[in-house]
């Protein structure tokens, strides 16, 4: 049974972490950033250090008194703030962005939890280096936060998602000990590997406080096109074609429905058409490496084939950083500019077997609008690694409420797809609070017990981030 934190705990929390540790809660803290939850929080520590973290842990665990994790609040899933329940102690990690040490000769860092990604990307750079995980809101989420949530981004089909760049972490327990297991091996079989269980658990195992990355060379040539193709179909085709003809270049392969670039050109009218050639699908390719002839050859020659057989009806190539940059910002852009120009939506964020993604978009398309007359699909997403942002915008003229309340409705027509597709209901934004019945209704009954064990085993007492992950 959780409680309330009462006054004697507070005071305790605030000598822990000392004057400049903690916060009255604001919305910053509490707000869910698409508006979807609103938390609620007794105090938020932001302790400086991974001791002070244990010691805040331990007395919340002697308190019975729960505690919500905080990175850098971009989650997309809720499982930053708590709404429900005895009222919380919110425990940011904002204070604690220290970059402990660069290893160039090892291709590797050490980094506290609350760096951002950007830094991290820039650390890294200075010392000749790449630390290989992007995606648009870098420059706010948080190492620990993307680690949590085993995050993905933009250029996941060349290096992976979060959890193969991260070769050891610094973890505070439930109970408030702290284990450390910062190593910068490549190989280590020395028992089970503990990493592993915190990456992606969403702060429901222990607090992730610091970690060891990964990094790698970085490149020195880049090749870029944005394509317009016939059909979904033909963009895999592309993918593989492109991947054969480069050796494996390709860094990022995005796939968007014409809607998704209408709706960054409402957004952005300062913004160009990518292509001349006005189509239903388009793709964002871009290939990296060291040799920029190679590159250019290679990803002119597929389009070239593409474009005789008819699978591709207009390309336009960047012919400098400036059109590169314009390629990229037009497609982060398309999360937000969904929302000014489409409205109301309802989202997915699902994988797939990259041969079934066509079959799922077709699928899928008739489903929704079959289900809500006048819905409008507007997927676009990480095609080179199988993971569809799947979002549906209202009707055109429609009432927003009336079309929200049809959450759960939508997503299960879509995760019954997904399933029977061999795909996942999350890709790259985690559970949170916002999928946990969709987790209990799609997953394997030995997962989900297996998951159940090990939440119970490390955090019997359930004070880390209740209620998100698992119900």
């Amino acid at each position: 049974m959780l409680n309330d934190p009462d006054d004697t705990l507070l005071d305790a929390l605030k000598s822990a972490v000392g004057d400049a540790g903690w916060m009255v809660p604001t919305d910053t803290y509490l707000t869910e950033m698409r508006g979807l939850y609103q938390g609620r929080a007794a105090i938020v520590l932001r302790p400086g250090s991974t001791e002070e973290v244990a010691a805040c842990v331990r007395l919340c665990a002697a308190a019975q008194v729960a505690i919500v994790p905080w990175g850098g609040g971009t989650g997309l899933v809720g499982g930053q703030v708590m709404p429900e329940g005895p009222v919380p102690v919110v425990l940011s990690l904002d204070r604690m962005r220290a970059i402990r040490s660069v290893i160039a000769q090892e291709s590797a860092m050490i980094v506290e939890a609350g760096l951002t990604l950007q830094a991290a990307q820039e650390a890294a750079a200075a010392h000749g280096k790449m630390f290989p995980l992007s995606y648009a809101s870098e420059g706010t989420a948080s190492i620990g936060g993307g680690l949590s949530v085993n995050s993905g981004g933009l250029i996941a089909v060349r290096y992976g998602v979060a959890r193969d760049m991260c070769l050891g972490l610094e973890v505070v327990t439930p109970q408030g000990e702290i284990w450390n297991g910062l190593s910068t091996l490549r190989k280590d079989n020395t028992g089970y590997d503990l990493r592993d269980l915190y990456i992606g658990a969403e702060g429901t195992l222990g607090v992730i406080c610091a970690a060891s990355l990964k990094l790698v060379p970085r490149p020195t040539a880049k090749s870029t096109a944005f394509a317009v193709v016939r059909s979904p179909l033909d963009a895999v085709q592309l993918l593989d074609a492109v991947q054969d003809a480069s050796g494996g270049a390709v860094a990022t392969f995005e796939l968007m429905a014409r809607l998704s670039i209408d709706f960054v050109m409402t957004a952005h009218p300062d913004y160009r058409e990518p292509v001349e050639t006005i189509g239903e699908w388009y793709v964002l390719a871009e290939l990296w490496g060291t040799d920029e002839a190679a590159l250019d050859q290679a990803l002119q020659e597929c389009l070239a084939d593409g474009l005789e057989s008819g699978a591709i009806l207009d390309a336009s190539i960047a012919l400098n950083e400036g059109q590169r940059a314009d390629f990229r910002a037009l497609r982060e852009a398309m999360s937000d500019a969904q929302k000014i120009g489409g409205g109301a939506s309802i989202k997915h964020d699902v994988s797939l077997p990259i041969s079934r993604v066509p079959e799922f978009l077709e699928v899928a398309g008739e489903a929704v609008t079959r289900l809500v007359d006048g819905a409008r699909p507007c997927p676009f997403g990480h095609l080179g690694d199988g993971n569809i942002h799947y979002n549906i915008s209202q009707p055109k003229g429609g009432d927003a409420e009336a079309f929200l309340a049809r959450w759960d409705e939508v997503n299960g027509v879509v995760h019954e797809i997904v399933k029977s597709m061999g795909g996942s209901i999350s890709a790259e934004h985690g559970i949170g609070r916002l999928k946990p019945q969709e987790l209990q209704r799609h997953t394997d009954s030995v997962k989900l017990a297996l998951l159940y064990r090990l939440k119970n085993a490390l955090d019997p007492d359930g004070i880390m981030n209740p209620g998100a992950v698992l119900l």
